[in-house]
């Protein structure tokens, strides 16, 4: 009798990006409760029919970079009994990152570089998938800058395991999105990123944060994506000219749920308790009216 080898489970991935959590619970911007939403954000994830495996950060984890709020927003994450893996965004600095974390075994990943304040670029496993995070953060400035320099670390961390499907993550989005304030704050030097994703057919999908909207685009071969806002969203306006603004859409994140048959699947997930789940149909089968 022929035993068939069983199959791979699905592993979830849930997407988060820009908690832009301050000290003690403050406001940003005078009016929004981001600690409030990250802990909600939470529920949800925690809610869901299935747990996900390995929960991404794409930057933006903090407002102001300093220790205090890391210290604060390590104290919400640990509600989290999936491993969290982190890396800054615009809003960050790597030093306090990491000096936080520093006593943080699950963090490890995050001194890879061995400076302090060098860029957080890591490659780890998780399940069947490869997580790679690539930090073009400049500090001091509000938009990222891919770095010549780093594109060979990039690649050999690519040519690494070309048969693992592999989630590039970055904070700032490598494509345009209309939306022109953000744009202006862009990553420069995106085609160059372009040409070392395109040699690397294993990446199923570029997550970035940033833009507090969920936004795709074809990039290098691939999707390229930014999440929502667990908080805030990014006001949609597409005038070039339009006001740097907010606004209190409903917040989400996303999940990528990777099948080994039917690949990487993106799903949008409204945070916060939107009811219990209703029948379509009646116990005898019939649709209900």
């Amino acid at each position: 009798m022929i035993q068939c080898a069983p199959q791979a489970a699905p592993y979830l991935v849930a997407h988060i990006t820009d908690l832009h959590i301050k000290a003690g619970g403050r406001l940003s911007y005078r009016r929004v409760d981001t600690a409030g939403a990250l802990r909600q954000c939470i529920d949800t994830l925690l809610a869901l029919p299935q747990r996900p495996d390995v929960a991404v950060v794409t930057g933006d984890l903090v407002d102001f970079g300093i220790e205090d709020e890391y210290r604060f927003l390590r104290g919400i994450l640990e509600s989290l009994p999936m491993p969290v893996r982190l890396m800054p965004g615009n809003h960050d600095s790597r030093g306090a990152l990491r000096r936080v974390f520093a006593d943080h075994a699950d963090h490890a990943y995050l001194f890879a570089a061995g400076d302090a304040d060098a860029p957080v670029h890591y490659r780890i496993d998780a399940g069947p998938l490869t997580l790679i995070a690539f930090d073009c953060t400049v500090p001091g400035h509000s938009g990222g800058r891919v770095d010549p320099d780093a594109l060979p670390w990039l690649e050999a961390a690519l040519a690494a395991a070309p048969q693992r499907p592999t989630l590039l993550m970055l904070h700032h989005p490598p494509f345009h999105t209309g939306i022109g304030h953000m744009d202006r704050q862009g990553l420069e030097n995106a085609a160059l990123l372009e040409v070392v994703v395109r040699r690397h057919p294993q990446v199923e999908r570029v997550l970035c944060g940033h833009l507090h909207r969920h936004i795709t685009r074809r990039f290098g071969g691939t999707i390229a994506m930014t999440a929502p806002g667990p908080a805030h969203q990014v006001a949609l306006d597409l005038d070039p000219q339009a006001a740097s603004r907010f606004r209190m859409e409903p917040p989400g994140i996303l999940l990528h749920w990777w099948h080994p048959v039917h690949g990487l699947v993106t799903h949008a997930v409204a945070i916060g308790d939107h009811g219990p789940a209703y029948p379509f149909f009646d116990a005898q089968g019939k649709l209900i009216d």
